[in-house]
Order: C-alpha cells, then sequence, then structure tokens
C-alpha cells in the first residue's frame, strides 16, 4: 500500500509545532550544511530556540535563514508527518525580551552547556505534510 503524501496547513503545521519541544536545525556554514537538535517553543508568533553563542548554531545561524524541522513517523503503517519553518533567526539581545521567553518557557535545555543564546524566527514560514496510506488519504 502506497503513502500519498498530503499538504498541511500552516495551522496544522502551528499546531504540530505546539505539541513538541524538540526539533532539528539547519544552518549552513563555511564547512557545509549542519543540523543540530534543539529545544524550541513557539511564544505568540514566534519560533524560540535557543544554543551556545559559540556553537555552530550560535555562530552561523544568527542573523541568517534557518530551518527547524520536527517530524513523526509510523514505520508500521508507512505513515507520518513532518512540518519544516523557515526564517531568519535573530538574537533576542533586549533584557526585556530575554526575561520574558526565560518566564514563559521555563524549561531546562536537555544538553548541557550553557545555552544562553536566544534565536527567534519572528513569523517563520510553515510548510509540512502528511503521509497517509491511500485508503486512509481519501477518507474525509
Amino acid at each position: 500500500m502506497m503513502a500519498e503524501a498530503l499538504p498541511l496547513t500552516a495551522t496544522e503545521c502551528e499546531e504540530l509545532l505546539r505539541q513538541s519541544q524538540v526539533g532539528r536545525v539547519a544552518v549552513c556554514s563555511p564547512d557545509g550544511p549542519h543540523v543540530v537538535p534543539v529545544n524550541y517553543v513557539l511564544l505568540d508568533q514566534a519560533l524560540v530556540f535557543r544554543t551556545s553563542p559559540y556553537s555552530v548554531v550560535g555562530t552561523h545561524g544568527r542573523d541568517a535563514v534557518v530551518a527547524l524541522e520536527i517530524d513523526q513517523v509510523d514505520e508500521a503503517h508507512e505513515a507520518g508527518w513532518s512540518v519544516l519553518a523557515r526564517g531568519r533567526a535573530v538574537a533576542v539581545t533586549d533584557p526585556d525580551d530575554v526575561a520574558a521567553i526565560r518566564q514563559a518557557w521555563s524549561a531546562p535545555p536537555w544538553a548541557a552547556g550553557m545555552r544562553t543564546l536566544y534565536l527567534r524566527m519572528a513569523r517563520p514560514e510553515l510548510t509540512g505534510r502528511r503521509l497517509a496510506p491511500t485508503d486512509l488519504a481519501t477518507r474525509p
């Protein structure tokens, strides 16, 4: 049974982003692309993630267009979904903005080390698709 790719709406993508807290950020560097797992949160219409200022993401993702992807795969049913958020990652430097983010997002980062740089994608472009077996994809 083949899976059919069905596009997700921006609203569906946002709902899926709100259900998770870990994604993978893709950045370009002089050495080529890097994909790094990060903790993130969706605050209002902005996607915020934190990293070390001297990491690959902190060095090459700041003021650059980056992508964050989340997904879920059900191999047994050959189904799943994927959401991609793309936009310019801007460092949050205003102390009031940083305090508001910390208040709204109190969960500590999963990775050890100092994750003191907050990068924000304001209103990222959201795209996604869902893979579902053909018989499920045609149901209302």
